[in-house]
């Protein structure tokens, strides 16, 4: 009867609020604590200030989180236990800038146990897990990152990092090249005692190979972006898992039946294209490079310019490391609800800075998404101001980190130990022989067993029972393209 139906719809309506008010809490930040951390004065358990976190009374937690890290990262922890006696980076002073997450800790402690000196921040303002940083600076890692910081925070805590009395760094670890282009242009005499560089993302290797090309790279540097064991796990298997999770953690969308954008067909954009076909979604490529191009017909998708398509898709990625990928004409001609957000390391794939003017409204309705709206009320959903969205808004996978990291260590170890001559003032690629040796202390995790090439076998392919197995020119499972700043 009339009185039932009124009861149940009292109910729902106020279940439903409940509901809505509980999902949002779990969008927020649990701290209530606006203060800037470089207002704050804070000091560990040691006595030690020589740090800016959001709060160091997160260490604990911290702590768990790294810990949690540790358990799908047997083979740095191996690699640690390995190395940890010979100590061989003693006298290394690691000046690092790279998204600072559980697994980035695990790395950081790593190069502490091999015998580094270490101080972090951070290459994404969105990125930084604030209870690690709080963990690592407990432990005496000098750390000046936070999670939302302003631009010129960002570059306060690089200076932080580079910058202190009786501290000379002498070795790099840099996603992005921001940290370089720092060194380089404020502290050239700084810059120029460095033993060796590392790096790691497409947009800080361009910025190496400019340098080389101008020759005003004055130390030598090591592209880990392009080594295979970060340029086919870390690009193509993270990005193939981390897309969907920052997608459906910022916008519950669904992706049947979505048409998708996926600016670039590089190892990042490859991932991204599987893992949105599985769930159903019609995908379109767009490309420069016409192997890339013609691999993504090959692969199944449309390979189109993003006019074509601009007015009818619900979801544009940047996959490209290039700049203005995504233009203010092109935003201005998406319909309405549709999203954009960028996998690539740079921030200039989507011209965010256009969309900043009086005509538009910004409406924050989640951490890292934004509601811009047009004065016919039209909404474009912006993910994480258009940085990095997996790392920015979601988590990715520990395993496939625990490869980077590796290759990273590696990569470091083999530029502070080089002897002099083997490396001059340009950028090198990991040797292959460390390539395959980061891929074979990952093999246990599957139980995995290699066959062994008999000597007859070794010298039918002119190889060393014991590699490298395959030349440098070999591209595995898809090819190595660049994209090229403009």
């Amino acid at each position: 009867d009339g009185g039932v139906i009124q009861d149940w719809t009292v109910f729902i309506l106020s279940f439903f609020k409940t509901s809505v008010s509980i999902t949002a809490a779990s969008y927020t930040d649990s701290s209530d604590d606006e203060t800037s951390p470089r207002d704050k004065t804070q000091v560990n358990t040691k006595g030690s200030s020589d740090f800016c976190v959001k709060n160091i009374k997160q260490a604990e937690f911290g702590r768990r989180e790294i810990e949690i890290a540790e358990q799908d990262m047997s083979a740095l922890i191996s690699l640690r236990k390995r190395a940890q006696s010979e100590k061989p980076l003693a006298g290394a002073k690691i000046v690092g800038c790279t998204h600072i997450t559980a697994q980035t800790a695990v790395l950081i402690e790593t190069l502490v146990a091999l015998g580094a000196q270490c101080r972090w921040t951070a290459c994404n303002i969105y990125s930084t897990q604030n209870e690690v940083a709080a963990a690592l600076s407990e432990i005496g890692v000098a750390v000046f990152a936070w999670k939302g910081e302003s631009e010129d925070d960002f570059w306060w805590c690089i200076d932080r990092c580079v910058n202190t009395e009786g501290w000379q760094p002498n070795m790099i670890l840099d996603d992005g090249g921001d940290l370089t282009h720092w060194m380089y242009k404020k502290y050239p005499n700084v810059f120029k005692k460095i033993r060796g560089i590392v790096e790691e993302s497409v947009t800080g290797v361009h910025r190496l190979y400019q340098l080389s090309k101008a020759g005003k790279l004055c130390v030598p540097a090591m592209n880990v972006n392009d080594s295979v064991t970060k340029q086919k796990f870390d690009n193509l298997y993270c990005c193939r898992e981390s897309i969907l999770d920052g997608l459906k953690r910022t916008t519950d969308v669904m992706f049947g039946g979505k048409q998708v954008v996926v600016c670039g067909y590089g190892e990042v954009g490859k991932g991204c294209c599987a893992a949105l076909k599985a769930l159903g979604a019609i995908v379109y490529v767009t490309e420069i490079d016409p192997i890339c191009a013609l691999q993504a017909c090959m692969d199944g998708f449309r390979v189109v310019k993003l006019n074509e398509v601009i007015r009818q898709v619900d979801v544009i990625i940047t996959c490209t490391g290039n700049k203005n990928v995504v233009t203010r004409d092109q935003l201005d001609r998406m319909k309405n609800g549709s999203i954009v957000c960028n996998m690539g390391h740079s921030n200039t794939e989507i011209d965010v800075a256009s969309l900043r003017t009086p005509e538009l409204t910004w409406e924050r309705v989640r951490s890292q998404v934004d509601h811009v709206i047009w004065p016919d009320g039209k909404r474009v959903i912006l993910l994480a101001e258009g940085r990095l969205l997996n790392l920015s808004c979601s988590t990715v996978p520990t395993f496939v980190l625990s490869i980077t990291a590796t290759t990273q260590a590696l990569a470091l170890i083999e530029l502070y130990n080089a002897p002099e001559g083997r490396y001059k003032q340009d950028v090198y690629l990991l040797p292959k022989k460390m390539d395959e040796y980061v891929a074979s202390l990952h093999l246990a995790t599957f139980d995995a067993h290699l066959t062994e090439l008999s000597d007859e076998q070794a010298k039918y392919l002119g190889l060393n029972k014991n590699g490298p197995f395959k030349p440098n020119y070999y591209r595995y499972s898809s090819s190595q393209c660049e994209f090229v700043v403009a």
